[in-house]
């Protein structure tokens, strides 16, 4: 009865270490695989999501800048045309 305890001991313990290491293995492949990934997008100029999210929001930014110029300018060639009017 105790050699049937001690091999389930056994066999126990040899597959906690087995599964600990199929977690090692699996997360050094996916680094690998990240890595690789990686590797590819930047040999192919692609972007990543976050930084084309940041160039959208400058974009959007700058858009609505040249809108707020353009109607300040408009305002100004308004007010300089009804001064030139006057004299």
């Amino acid at each position: 009865m105790v050699n049937k305890s001690r091999f389930f001991d056994d066999i126990a313990g040899v597959a906690g270490v087995a599964i600990s290491a199929v977690a090692g293995a699996r997360e050094e492949i996916n680094a690998i695989v990240r890595s690789r990934v990686d590797e590819v997008l930047t040999h192919l100029q692609v972007v990543r999501r976050e930084e084309f999210e940041v160039v959208r929001e400058l974009a959007t930014r700058a858009r609505i800048g040249q809108e707020e110029a353009e109607q300040r300018l408009a305002a100004l060639e308004k007010r300089l045309a009804l001064l030139e009017s006057t004299k």
